[in-house]
């Protein structure tokens, strides 16, 4: 009983350690990067009223208005165009693939993914905007103790080996982020885009590669084995299998920059092998409303 204890105290000091390292790096990247004017911080600008809503999860009471709610059963906030204006969503790939990386000197791509991340919302919490996750679980919010919330959320890992993007909860015509390999099924990536579109949401697929998933090295006998131990495949001859595998890559990049093209999205694939300060650059500028 004792030994038990002393592992799960031994993995949550694990877990903990996380947290504040993330941070820390995060924070060290985002002021790599100058803040210039924030071009959603003017005065004057976005008091417009833009719609009723139902209350949501981490709404306020103080949000709601009595009047339109007195009308019903449900309750509303009346949302004015800057709250919807500047909020930031994100979705992280937590799936068992990201902790690939096929070099001890490398970061795994959920190390690289969570980094850019946290750094980018740092930059824009700190830009006046609001950050939060897609769904429920974490609403856009600003200030330093959002940032602890969001550097917290993304140091958990999931367990399954593909996650797919969490597309509820999508805040009209706010900005969106997008972190994985997409490596599992394209389907519900398209599924969140589209739903994304169609509330006049726009951001940024960011593909994020460990370079041998684009060089393929394999040669002679070798085993794949998927990082989470579900998958496995063994051959004989690996560098058989290196052109098809690549064709592949290439057809599903290309699905995601055609995708993105058409709902109205930038796409970054990012290599591992790169620095972390140039695809924090790209997406703070894409996100910004620049193009890479």
């Amino acid at each position: 009983m004792s030994e038990r204890i002393a592992l799960l105290r031994r993995d949550a000091q694990e877990e903990a350690s996380r947290f504040p390292a993330l941070l820390a790096r995060a924070e060290h990247l985002a002021g790599t990067v100058l803040l210039g004017e924030h071009g959603r911080r003017r005065a004057g600008m976005g008091d417009d009223f833009w719609q009723y809503r139902p209350l949501r999860p981490g709404d306020t009471y103080r949000s709601i208005d009595w009047r339109r709610s007195g009308r019903g059963d449900e309750q509303f906030v009346r949302e004015r165009e800057w709250q919807i204006a500047q909020s930031v969503q994100l979705w992280v790939d937590g799936g068992a693939s990201m902790r690939f990386a096929s070099d001890k000197d490398l970061p795994s791509k959920a190390e690289r993914a969570r980094l850019v991340a946290l750094a980018t919302a740092i930059l824009l919490i700190r830009g006046g905007e609001r950050v939060g996750f897609t769904g429920w679980s974490l609403p856009p919010r600003n200030g330093d103790v959002q940032i602890l919330r969001l550097a917290e959320a993304l140091s958990e890992d999931g367990g399954e080996e593909y996650s797919e993007p969490e597309a509820r909860g999508m805040i009209p015509h706010a900005r969106a982020l997008f972190v994985s390999d997409f490596l599992g099924d394209l389907d519900p990536v398209e599924a969140a885009l589209t739903k994304a579109a169609d509330r006049g949401v726009r951001g940024v697929l960011c593909q994020v590669l460990d370079p041998s998933e684009e060089s393929f090295p394999f040669k002679g006998r070798t085993v794949f084995e998927s990082v989470g131990g579900t998958l496995a495949h063994e051959t004989l001859k690996a560098s058989d299998l290196r052109d098809r595998y690549l064709d592949r890559l290439h057809a599903r990049k290309d699905r995601l920059a055609q995708l993105s093209r058409l709902t109205g999205w930038q796409y970054l694939c990012h290599h591992t092998s790169d620095s972390a300060q140039s695809a924090l650059l790209w997406v703070y500028r894409a996100m910004d409303g620049g193009h890479g």
